[in-house]
């Protein structure tokens, strides 16, 4: 395979994602004189624009999407190559691409994100959404139907129940409020009548990226109805694209074949049991199939709550894997328990030479008490630009220290059209028993929760614009003992902001 080599490159990163773009651009600056290449399937990059420090930990950007020729203008030792990954050979450092190229490498990242877990491979009835192909096809797709069935509970799943009109949607979750891996039930009951509440226009893009959300009571099927008037993780080396940016419907109308009515109907813990096409349900002889709409439907989704509902079609909005693939064949990488290539605390996997960031990789490093890793873009971003120093470090002999972005976890978004901001162990995280929640909520305003141990603050979740996420990463970094201000801390009569200035 040595004498099909075309060129040889310092650092190789795959994957035109995030992780892979912001570690490219680090290589590009700090390696100057060194030949970079960048290898993905897909003809366009996602880029972070209008990057904004917000506090100390906590960071807001835009995700563009753009030419991988603005990459190559900005920085002359970067090459790009356009093509997927077909095997990677770690002893000989060789990387070896679709269309029969061969590129050896000193230093190689692995970027290659996530590919979502889908019910079915059957893919004429049921989408995932992943990339900007997958949501062009769901946007034609749903210009057609009247009703489709949502499954899974994720950031997608979320943004898409809030954001499709002109459809009913029937929303299956498995856990018993909306969003559990990011909010409490009292989050989710503050954040439900957004669903039956007219969706604001918006004047100006929005310029946070979204992630996920919880919702309310558990049990039977609820409906919201409200009339209203009309209004993508990083490239895998496979054939897909880049994974979807923050926002990734503003540019795309979500509009079904029905008048302008918005209607969700929620059904709490339950999951797919099986799916059937018109077909196979009228020649069913069981009637426990039998659907709990009326009419004719091309697809029927039967529920593990007894349920089936007949559809145009089915979102598949269950969560990501790891794209591992096809980088594991004839080496020896450790994963994770989640599948994920287990990276070092500095990104380094368990090959010789070969770094990983973002979605595909698992921090398998003593995680600070105050910080845990979630799949979402702000990670992809920070993994991706500390890989970059690191292998930029390692080849000047320099040393590094674990970056600080991972001493606390921080997410700011926007969801159901409020502002979103989640600090350390925001969800009580690990904590068990051992732990006390403060609470204020105003309705239609405002949610602010506190997780608090041993009197210190560990953890919050702030919705809406309540500017107090500087005083409390402050709080939670610094570990001050509260137990002195009791409830009074979230007083709103008390201007806390001043008062821990």
């Amino acid at each position: 395979m040595a004498d099909k080599t075309q060129k040889s490159f310092k650092c190789i990163i795959v994957g035109g994602g995030i992780a892979g773009v912001t570690c490219v651009e680090q290589l590009s600056c700090r390696l100057s004189s060194a030949d970079v290449a960048l290898i993905t399937a897909d003809a366009h990059i996602k880029a972070v624009t209008n990057y904004k420090q917000v506090t100390k930990v906590l960071e807001e950007f835009n995700v563009e999407e753009q030419s991988s020729s603005v990459l190559e203008e900005k920085f002359p030792n970067l090459t790009v190559i356009h093509s997927a990954v077909k095997a990677l050979h770690t002893q000989s450092h060789l990387v070896e691409t679709a269309d029969g190229q061969v590129f050896a490498y000193e230093k190689l990242c692995i970027c290659s994100g996530a590919r979502p877990k889908l019910l079915t491979q059957d893919k004429q009835y049921v989408l995932g959404i992943r990339d900007t192909d997958s949501a062009q096809e769901f946007q034609k797709q749903l210009s057609k139907a009247r009703r489709i069935v949502v499954v899974g509970n994720g950031g997608i799943a979320l943004e898409l129940v809030y954001e499709v009109e002109g459809c009913e949607v029937i929303w299956a979750v498995k856990d018993n409020a909306i969003g559990n891996t990011f909010f409490d039930a009292g989050a989710a009951q503050f954040l439900i009548p957004m669903l039956e509440a007219d969706k604001p226009e918006r004047d100006t893009p929005c310029k946070r990226p979204r992630y996920t959300t919880q919702d309310a009571k558990p049990g039977a099927a609820q409906t919201f109805t409200a009339d209203r008037n009309t209004r993508g993780r990083s490239c895998g080396p496979t054939e897909s694209g880049s994974a979807l940016g923050p926002d990734w419907h503003e540019g795309i109308v979500l509009k079904g074949a029905e008048r302008a009515s918005r209607r969700v109907s929620v059904e709490y813990q339950c999951e797919v049991e099986k799916i059937f096409t018109s077909e196979e349900m009228l020649n069913s002889p069981s009637q426990t199939n039998r659907p709990d709409t009326e009419g004719t439907w091309p697809v029927y989704v039967q529920l593990t709550n007894g349920k089936t509902y007949g559809c145009d079609f089915v979102v598949s909005a269950t969560g990501v894997t790891p794209n591992t693939e096809p980088f594991l064949q004839g080496n020896n990488f450790a994963l994770a328990d989640d599948g994920g290539l287990q990276v070092d605390d500095h990104m380094m996997t368990s090959e010789p030479d070969v770094y990983a960031a973002g979605d595909v990789c698992t921090a398998c490093w003593e995680h600070s008490p105050l910080w845990q890793q979630m799949r979402l873009w702000t990670q992809a971003r920070q993994m991706g630009w500390y890989a970059g120093r690191c292998m930029a470090a390692r080849v000047l002999s320099e040393t590094i220290e674990l970056d600080f972005c991972f001493e606390l976890f921080s997410h700011i978004t926007t969801f159901f059209n409020y502002k979103v901001v989640l600090l350390g162990k925001f969800n009580a995280q690990g904590l068990g028993a051992d732990h006390e929640l403060l609470i204020r909520c105003t309705k239609g305003q405002e949610y602010v929760k506190v997780v608090l141990r041993g009197g210190r603050m560990v953890g919050a979740v702030l919705i809406g614009e309540t500017d107090l996420e500087e005083t409390f990463e402050n709080l939670i970094l610094n570990q001050m003992d509260l137990t002195l201000y009791g409830e009074e801390l979230l007083n709103p009569n008390i201007d806390i902001e001043d008062y821990f200035d």
